[in-house]
């Protein structure tokens, strides 16, 4: 089996978790709109990031890394009056929060702070390391920490599902629902692959929407250019988010069950985060 057979689609990936009962109002997919932010420069255009998704009528998430760079609590906070909501990236994004369980349950507490200074019930993984057992120590309704498949990743051992999943504690039988991402992370794509339209985000965008799955962008503000004076080796063109944010209402408004990941929590596990 060569990466072909498995990237951007796994076939393998579209069947739905037992007891699926699709999505509500009759829609044909699920759709989330996620952001990591991996440094100051990112977090200085969530803003602009978020301007151009109201104005198309999408919210989404902006997940902060707490002791890479400053987070500003205004921009939290005006993000959140906006509808959009807050999760943790991490700590420092250095690589090692998965090493060892030691590592792990030391910088838990730590996230375990942020999470509740944010008021927010997410969490991502950096680099999409992960450890589902140990992520139990973390005070979170969900996560994004795996993906249904990406060869390109650190750890690619994949998720092989576009449906999302709960991550159920043995012990105590709480735990948190998994959204992997299912859509090509735009580093891969137009860094890594020097891509220069979205032929393989709507490939992969209509294969979900025909299984019926959940269609989880990550994107990275921290690559896009809003400015024509602004350069650099790992950037492109905000343009290319927003024609793909263009194809999803020009083929399929009206048939996607699109929310914050807070809201995709409360409809399928029934808990709602208190803190949002």
């Amino acid at each position: 089996m060569t990466s072909t057979d498995v990237w951007p689609i796994d076939v393998r990936a579209a069947a739905p978790p037992p007891g699926w009962k699709g999505w509500p109002d009759g829609k044909k997919f699920g759709l989330i709109l996620a952001h990591d932010v991996e440094s100051q420069e990112g977090h200085e255009k969530c803003l602009r990031v978020a301007k151009l998704e109201e104005e198309l009528g999408f919210k989404s998430v902006f997940n902060f890394v707490p002791e890479r760079y400053t987070v500003s609590k205004h921009l939290r906070d005006e993000l959140k009056r906006k509808g959009f909501e807050i999760c943790v990236h991490g700590l420092n994004h250095d690589g090692k929060l998965f090493f060892s369980k030691k590592i792990f349950s030391e910088r838990a507490k730590k996230i375990n702070m942020y999470l509740r200074q944010w008021e927010s019930c997410g969490f991502t993984s950096p680099s999409m390391h992960h450890n589902h057992e140990w992520m139990h120590e973390l005070e979170i309704e969900h996560a994004t920490s795996t993906f249904d498949t990406d060869p390109f990743e650190p750890q690619p051992d994949r998720f092989r599902s576009i449906f999302p999943a709960f991550i159920q504690d043995g012990t105590s039988g709480s735990g948190f629902l998994e959204l992997p991402y299912t859509m090509a992370q735009d580093f891969t794509l137009f860094v890594i692959l020097q891509q220069k339209d979205i032929r393989m985000w709507t490939r992969k965008l209509d294969w979900i929407v025909e299984n019926g799955g959940m269609a989880l962008v990550n994107t990275h503000p921290d690559y896009m250019i809003f400015d024509e004076s602004e350069t650099g080796r790992y950037k492109y063109p905000v343009s290319i988010y927003k024609t793909l944010l263009n194809y999803i209402l020009e083929n399929y408004k009206g048939q996607y069950w699109h929310s914050i990941p807070n809201d995709l929590t409360k409809l399928l596990t029934g808990k709602e985060c208190a803190r949002f």
